[in-house]
């Protein structure tokens, strides 16, 4: 992107950040690898180089994309903002993808950029909702405008060039509030992530958003209220521009994964396949993909066997209840649990890895509710990987805004709002109850036996175990031994002493490393016993005719 024939070109920076959040000691969480590729930080990438291409800022100005996710770098605040500053303070920091667990750390970071004298703009979905959903701005929103930090609420296609030329020419806006004009996809422009950030995730998935939008009306989700209900899709063309970037890349043909949150209700899913099938049998394109779907998908006529033909080897689907009675409170009549075994079996039978969604703290829930129910799933329903999640009342959901209204308690600190704590009083059970059955309930499902259980059904369905075994690691180890939930987990937790949230204490020196490597030593040695236990398992499956 650099132009080394015209060194008197003047540059702006664009520094893209997927910020993390603090644990439970106020710590950031990072990793030498993460679990996956942020789509955000994918999806501003494409449009920020896509700008500087264009020239956007005129011939004479050199845009320059940075990208940083803190969930596997250590982020070099100083080292930004020595370069912005040398450059003439010629920059912006975008902090993109900010959920609202991770709007505390966003803040924070902002902060630091600020107190430099660089622009700072935060977007995603807490910020969405606080402008767009919510009856006004809360308070922690508040705070960033008051120390001159811009929100970005909605999405960037069609608008990211005027962010850019305003930070530019210092004229950033207090607020962007665009969540209303839902941009059509089409033909918008995407490029391939540097290979550098895909090699630090351990799925190294290519997330492509193929459609944005979601018919249904679950109480607890986000997506209706800022991204809509009408399905917004890029056409196959788009996604074949994609696959054939990153396989002029590597060389081959990667993996990826379809962010939508429901590919099935994308209303171009069938060219999309029909595409992808194309690749396959024409141009010997080995293309794999996950995806995401809903539990009425299988009834859609020929979708399962069009995604299977296209390349689908994962799915992820919200299951989120085998109660009746929890799906009705989450305002889910689309999910019908009569039908979820010969939902899953559909699934099964194409060779398709199917990961579930599974939420604790419904109504109707207790521990001895939810204990019984990981069984009866254990015993009745052939899901390979189940994911557990706490019911939490996101800024921008039909939850949120009803507890709002009835001025019910809520938890203040959108650190723990990551479906890992209880921010909400429960009916049935005590914030201990729950958060400790929330623990209990991973152990329960990966017990040695049911994994056992787990492989062995695999091996019979044709799907290799070791498919498996990275994912049933990773879930069982994640709460039980980093804290962190398998989607924010991922391989060696780094922890920097001086990286910890502001207002807490610099720990002794000593303490920390010693009780670090204590930390470190037994969790990975206890991984690595496991590891190989499940490889021993693997074998000895193979090798068993029944």
């Amino acid at each position: 992107m650099k132009n080394s024939f015209n060194s008197k070109k003047e540059k702006f920076f664009v520094e893209l950040i997927k910020p993390s959040h603090y644990d439970n000691e106020g710590y950031v969480i990072q990793w030498w690898k993460s679990f996956s590729v942020s789509n955000s930080l994918s999806c501003l990438y494409g449009l920020a180089l896509d700008g500087a291409e264009r020239k956007i800022l005129g011939e004479s100005v050199e845009i320059i994309v940075n990208l940083h996710d803190e969930y596997n770098t250590a982020l070099p605040i100083s080292a930004i903002s020595r370069r912005i500053r040398q450059n003439g303070n010629q920059g912006v920091i975008g902090l993109v993808g900010v959920q609202t667990n991770q709007f505390p750390r966003s803040l924070d970071i902002g902060r630091s950029f600020m107190e430099a004298g660089i622009p700072v703009v935060i977007g995603g979905f807490h910020v969405s909702a606080a402008v767009a959903v919510l009856p006004k701005i809360p308070p922690e929103v508040q705070k960033a405008l008051d120390i001159g930090i811009s929100l970005f609420a909605g999405e960037a296609e069609g608008r990211f060039d005027q962010l850019i030329s305003d930070a530019y020419h210092q004229k950033l806006k207090p607020v962007y509030n665009v969540v209303a004009e839902r941009p059509n996809l089409q033909g918008r422009p995407t490029r391939p992530l540097p290979q550098a950030i895909i090699k630090k995730c351990l799925s190294s998935d290519i997330p492509i958003d193929t459609s944005r939008g979601c018919p249904f009306d679950c109480s607890f989700c986000t997506i209706i209220n800022i991204q809509g209900q009408k399905s917004r899709f890029r056409t196959a063309d788009d996604v074949e521009r994609m696959v054939r970037s990153y396989v002029r890349i590597k060389g081959e043909t990667p993996h990826f994964f379809f962010t939508d949150d429901n590919f099935a209700r994308n209303r171009n899913w069938e060219a999309i396949f029909d595409r992808l099938i194309e690749l396959r049998k024409m141009e010997n394109f080995k293309v794999k993909f996950g995806l995401q779907a809903d539990a009425k998908a299988h009834k859609i006529d020929r979708f399962i066997d069009k995604a299977a033909l296209a390349g689908c080897n994962s799915v992820f689907i919200g299951m989120e209840s085998i109660n009746e009675e929890n799906l009705k409170a989450a305002n889910k009549p689309q999910n019908n649990v009569a039908e979820y075994r010969e939902m899953l079996t559909a699934w099964r039978s194409k060779k398709i890895v199917t990961m579930a969604g599974y939420i604790l703290g419904f109504p109707a829930d207790t521990p001895d509710s939810i204990k019984n129910d990981i069984k009866t799933i254990q015993r009745e329903l052939p899901i390979d990987i189940l994911m557990f999640f706490m019911l939490t009342p996101l800024p921008g959901s039909m939850d949120h805004n009803a507890m709002l209204r009835r001025e019910e308690w809520m938890e203040s600190d959108l650190n723990k709002f990551d479906s890992e704590h209880a921010t909400i009083k429960h009916p049935k059970m005590t914030k201990d109850e729950w958060e400790m059955i929330f623990r209990e309930a991973w152990d329960i499902y990966y017990s040695d036996k049911h994994v056992e259980t787990l492989l062995r059904r695999a091996a019979r369905d044709g799907i290799r175990p070791s498919r498996l075994i990275w994912r049933i690691l990773i879930s069982r180890f994640g709460i039980k031994y980093e804290n962190a939930h398998p989607f924010q987990c991922g391989a060696f937790r780094k922890k920097a002493r001086r990286r910890r949230r502001p207002g807490m204490p610099l720990e002794n020196p000593i303490l920390f490393y010693s009780r670090r490597l204590y930390e470190t030593v037994r969790t990975y040695l206890i991984f690595s016993i496991y590891a190989w236990r499940m490889v021993r398992l693997q074998k000895r499956i193979k090798k068993d005719n029944n």
